[in-house]
């Protein structure tokens, strides 16, 4: 097990800020550089070229709620306790709260235990000051907002997923300033808002060392009991205008929404949708860019992108096996770019292994924050690893969604789970399309072994909430 961050090594005067993009749901080829000729992504597609593809990068989890809350604590799931999702079933069905219900579901009382610490309260004590723009997902109560974990200024939803221009959460109200509900700027796309923001907090703060975590709910799909709107993403015209190929393709069909028949958006439209929110998004990123730029501190800040779990919905992950929710390489493995001009090379590519647990102790190295005391982090720092001097120290990880689980050990990959099971070797079927485990008993069984190994480790980490049971 990978432990406490490397020490850093001598640092320039000026602390570099920390730009964290994060998308959600969005696919491992839905961006033109890495191989989309559909997904119109220039200024991700400018922001890769300044810096480094990561096309072996893995998050924790493969779904949003313990994905973020592995990424801002750099601690395996099962270590700080966000181990599955802080979400209501009942919208599943079709239910839609009353007035006062929603208050006592574990939706609006479940959160990340007080105990963990989260990277903004470590960097505020190198002298950072850190914003978030956009979707929280670690508890609605105010001991869980952003503000009460480290945060300075926070404007965004607080759950799994809205509606993009409502902002609800099947009709529950979810935006808030700081730690209040508002419902001011409902109606307005809400891509648009977070773009807003960051952008009021960059120009208050670009004279500051900051760390600015901007994650986007585009692509994931909207959360609105509406059968022609559920499911998938919304854009605003001026973007969907932009793929005039799926507009001509854009129609209705059939489809089993809450036990009944509905007519609902067809396959055309909802890539449309998707791909326009994209987009969408895209153009917001590249405001912030342009922003380092004009502010002449592009040069000093540390730009990391990545979508938090493999796509769903009408994402393409492609060469990969499976989406979101499941252990195949779609559901876990996904697009990162960094960008670090004059300490990470421009227009690089590498297929190292490296996780989502490594940018919690990156950063820490990077700013000269002193990592938690007393706290075991699950990676280590991977700089050297982006500038091409080393090769990556991480040679495992490992998943489990309840039943389902899965393993990395060196390029072998294990998977057992309710939508198949298999062996892989990734160095030939990135697919993961042959299963060895019968011609390959002995690998299979080394590998399942290390997955018990971690079990004991996550089981005897002091125990946090708000799953587990102590």
């Amino acid at each position: 097990m990978l432990a406490l961050c490397l020490t850093a090594a001598a640092h320039p005067l000026a602390k570099p800020n920390v730009l964290l993009i994060v998308s959600d749901d969005q696919g491992y080829r839905d961006l033109g550089c890495f191989g989309s000729g559909e997904v119109r992504t220039p200024h991700l597609d400018r922001l890769a070229a300044g810096g480094i593809r990561l096309t072996s990068f893995y998050v924790a989890w493969p779904a949003c709620t313990p994905s973020r809350g592995a990424l801002l604590t750099g601690r395996y799931p099962q270590r700080n306790g966000i181990y599955d999702m802080i979400r209501n079933e009942a919208p599943d069905y079709g239910y839609q709260y009353k007035p006062g219900e929603y208050e006592a579901t574990f939706e609006r009382i479940g959160g990340m235990d007080t105990r963990e610490v989260l990277l903004p309260r470590v960097l505020k004590s190198a002298g950072y000051v850190s914003g978030i723009f956009g979707k929280w997902d670690l508890g609605v109560h105010k001991r869980f907002l952003p503000l009460a974990r480290g945060f300075d200024d926070f404007y965004g939803f607080v759950n799994t997923g809205i509606d993009y221009y409502t902002h609800e959460r099947y009709s529950v109200p979810s935006m808030y300033r700081n730690n209040s509900p508002t419902t001011a700027d409902k109606g307005t796309y809400c891509t648009d808002l977070f773009e807003r923001e960051a952008v009021r907090f960059l120009e208050v703060n670009r004279r500051k060392p900051f760390f600015l975590y901007v994650p986007f709910n585009a692509p994931h799909g909207a959360s609105n009991l509406d059968p022609t709107i559920r499911g998938g993403a919304q854009a605003p015209g001026r973007f969907k205008g932009m793929y005039p190929k799926l507009q001509e393709q854009v129609g209705t069909e059939q489809r089993l929404r809450y036990g009944k028949t509905h007519t609902v958006p067809n396959r055309a439209a909802r890539r449309l949708e998707f791909v326009g929110s994209v987009t969408a998004m895209d153009a917001a990123i590249g405001r912030l860019l342009d922003l380092l730029d004009e502010y002449g501190i592009a040069d000093n800040t540390i730009v990391i992108f990545f979508s938090d779990n493999g796509g769903g919905g009408s994402a393409d992950n492609a060469p990969l096996r499976g989406r979101k929710g499941q252990m195949f390489e779609g559901g876990i493995r996904v697009p990162c770019i960094v960008k670090w001009p004059g300490k990470i090379p421009a227009g690089a590519t590498s297929d190292e292994f490296l996780t989502s647990l490594e940018i919690f102790p990156t950063l820490c190295a990077a700013t000269g924050a002193a990592p938690p005391k007393g706290v075991t982090l699950d990676g280590f720092d991977m700089l050297s690893v982006l500038q091409g001097k080393r090769a990556s120290a991480r040679n495992e990880m490992f998943w489990q969604r309840k039943l389902d689980k899965a393993a990395r050990v060196g390029h072998w990959k294990w998977v057992e789970s309710s939508r198949g099971n298999g062996l892989f070797d990734l160095r030939h079927d990135i697919g993961e399309r042959r299963d060895l485990s019968k011609e390959r008993p002995e690998i299979l069984r080394r590998v399942q072994a290390r997955f018990a190994n971690w079990k004991k480790q996550m089981q005897a980490a002091e125990p946090r909430g708000p799953f587990r049971d102590f």
